[in-house]
């Protein structure tokens, strides 16, 4: 009996990605597997809804704002806008992708932390947290490094990223330093709140031996709960994020509304579908996190004490896939071994449903996952062409030149068998969350297609008998209808044209798997075929690991200082005269400058534009410009930029700068003295 009944919604959910960086193959390791999972799903019958969206807050979204001289709020939409772009690109269909920023998730989150405060989960305590007395304020997570008591490695504020991997709750650190300034942190008292975790042992324990999902999650939560559980403290000292109710001065931790967005995105579906949301948090629905393997604390521990406390559903399974390598190399971005999505992958023409195929397929979900150049167009040429693809092209291009159409033919019970035994095994291995187990066996069928077509040998047989070929290439037909159903979860979009070139008229995407078992029609009209896997071809996977290289190389170079400190960036997509009319560029004076006490990067300025006021505008040029060189200074400044707060300061507009091989700012001047206030352009 399959563990999704029928009458029981489904919510899929995938851990959300962070919008500080661009997507890359380890972020795909979650996403399509999760998405195969849905697709499947529907092909069984099952109702089932799918979100997602952008992890928005946290201290290394303002970290990365305050580098670029930007805000949060503009930065998370450029990488909001990259993912919901990507994911679209390879396939991966959510029903609602929102942001842990929009207003549902805030008010979500408020009302789920009133609600834990209200039933006595919630208190407060005074800690000690780090503070720098050169910047002048409390510093949170990314905003310190030191030494994990743990391990003794080198950690930050929340995380020993570097080594034992713990959590790390604000004031553990020892020998804590300021990572904006690089000087000495102290410890100072402060009030903050916390979630009693502690509490939820005894539930958690009996949550997790019926939990759901892939067995590596359950044991890890289960191996952490066995130890002491100790509260969290869930605010922080930041301006951004969800507000803490009842102090300005705090925001949650980003680990309280992030996965509140799985919620949050669930009530926008709902709205925007006329639905209910509470059919999934209320009720009984069969809830489903796919994440990553780094997350499991927080989704198997932390999020379904969190959601009892405050009265809502539990989730009903977990799935955590392995780590992801490059070219038997740890992932690591800095050092290069990564692969891009972008312009690694699809900006090179491969085709999003290879990338599918081969996370799919490569190695048990929970196990790690190597990417491999190499092992990725053995994959592809040996498997979806020389086997799949093989098959299907032989079968349609048979029939097209020998009977333009679906001929006659008895459908076997023989090949009914095997594709309702293949049916059924599929189905098992998605139901356990085995998607390499599915690839294979589906693979497996096309292998028994390829030996029925080459063991009748209907070239021969159209000679003697075109009756006895005809009902051979229906079976084969069959075969390739049931393979287009079950390969469409993990390659939709080539099983789109697949499809279409065995004569279906219904929509591939929403046929179920037991239409594979319903008898092809014969006289169904068919067009020449086209190839639908092109062999990858050794010179492109030597350009790929060329790329690759070099990539390692100019890392090793930037951190051993030999190589070039800068690249030059490629130039940005065309504008027209418009856009760049929409501009106003201005010469301004800089009357004032001082710098900004909580920020070791910023000046704020007073700029004579030839306006009856001065403009203040804050400028990321503290590390290069000493306040009293840049008074009387002409500079270029764009003046109708939308307003932004940086480092609690107002800024109305931004100082024009360009950037040398050492990092320093370069202001934009004109040439001679001008009026304040002169247009440019």
């Amino acid at each position: 009996m399959s563990q999704f009944p029928s009458d029981k919604p489904v919510l899929v959910t995938c851990g959300l990605p962070y919008a500080n960086g661009m997507a890359h193959v380890g972020h795909l390791r979650t996403y399509i597997p999760a998405d195969i999972f849905v697709r499947s799903l529907k092909k069984m019958g099952q109702e089932v809804t799918f979100v997602c969206g952008s992890d928005t807050h946290g201290t290394p979204i303002v970290f990365n704002a305050e580098e670029l001289n930007t805000t949060p709020k503009e930065l998370i939409k450029i990488y909001h806008k990259h993912f919901d772009e990507t994911f679209k690109k390879v396939g991966v269909k959510f029903d609602a992708f929102g942001t842990t920023d929009d207003p549902t998730n805030h008010n979500r989150t408020t009302d789920i932390v009133n609600k834990l405060i209200e039933n006595g989960y919630v208190f407060p305590k005074t800690i000690e947290i780090a503070y720098c007395s050169s910047c002048d304020r409390f510093l949170p997570d990314r905003y310190v490094k030191g030494v994990c008591p743990h391990c003794k490695k080198e950690a930050r504020g929340d995380e020993c990223d570097q080594g034992c991997g713990k959590h790390l709750e604000p004031g553990e650190l020892e020998s804590p330093t300021c990572t904006t300034c690089g000087g000495p942190a102290e410890y100072r008292k402060q009030e903050h709140f916390f979630f009693k975790l502690s509490e939820f042992k005894d539930f958690l324990i009996e949550h997790l031996e019926k939990l759901g999902g892939t067995t590596n999650a359950r044991n890890y939560a289960l191996g952490w709960i066995k130890q002491e559980l100790t509260d969290w403290c869930i605010t922080r000292n930041l301006e951004w994020g969800v507000k803490f109710p009842g102090h300005d001065d705090l925001v949650v931790y980003v680990w309280v509304d992030a996965p509140i967005g799985y919620i949050a995105f669930t009530e926008e579906w709902a709205e925007a579908n006329n639905e209910s949301w509470e059919k999934f948090w209320k009720d009984d629905g069969r809830i489903v996190h796919f994440i990553g393997g780094d997350i499991i604390y927080h989704h198997c521990i932390f999020w379904p004490a969190m959601l009892k406390g405050a009265g809502y559903s539990q989730p009903w399974a977990v799935v955590a896939s392995g780590m992801v390598k490059i070219e038997d190399k740890t992932f690591s971005k800095s050092r290069g071994y990564v692969v891009w999505v972008g312009e690694d992958y699809l900006d090179h023409g491969f085709h999003p449903d290879l990338l599918r195929y081969y996370l799919a397929s490569y190695t048990s979900h929970t196990k790690e996952l190597n990417f491999s150049w190499k092992v990725f167009q053995d994959k592809i040429n040996t498997e979806l062409v020389g086997v799949f693809g093989n098959f299907l092209y032989r079968t349609l291009l048979f029939t097209f030149k020998n009977f333009k159409e679906i001929p006659e033919g008895e459908i076997k019970k023989e090949t009914l068998d095997e594709i309702a035994k293949t049916i059924e095994s599929t189905n098992e291995a998605m139901e356990n969350y085995e998607f390499k187990k599915y690839a294979d066996t589906a693979m497996a069928l096309a292998s028994y297609g390829n030996t029925y077509f080459q063991s009748n040998e209907p070239w021969k047989l159209v000679k003697e008998d075109k009756d006895a070929c005809g009902e051979v290439i229906a079976n084969c037909i069959q075969i390739a209808k049931a393979l287009c159903l079950l390969f469409e979860p993990i390659l939709p979009e080539k099983m789109e044209d697949a499809w279409e070139q065995i004569g279906m008229e219904t929509d591939v995407h929403t046929a179920g798997y037991a239409e594979g078992l319903v008898p092809v029609v014969s006289g169904t009209a068919l067009a020449k075929p086209s190839i639908l896997f092109e062999k990858i071809e050794d010179e492109k996977t030597e350009e790929m690991e060329a790329i690759a290289t070099g990539r390692v190389k100019a890392a090793m170079e930037k951190e051993s200082g030999t190589g070039k400190k800068k690249e030059i960036k490629e130039m940005k997509e065309l504008i027209t005269f418009d856009d760049f009319s929409k501009l106003d560029l201005r010469v301004g004076t800089i009357v004032n400058a001082e710098k900004i006490k909580k920020s070791k990067k910023l000046l704020r300025l007073e700029v004579d534009l030839g306006e009856e006021n001065l403009r203040q505008v804050v400028a990321g040029i503290a590390l290069t410009h000493d306040p009293e060189d840049v008074k009387g200074k002409q500079v270029i400044v764009l003046v109708n930029l939308e307003p932004a707060k940086l480092c609690g300061v107002e800024s109305h507009g931004m100082v024009l700068a360009g950037v040398d091989d050492e990092g320093n700012a370069i202001l934009l001047q004109p040439e001679k003295e001008a009026d304040a206030g002169t247009n440019i352009g």
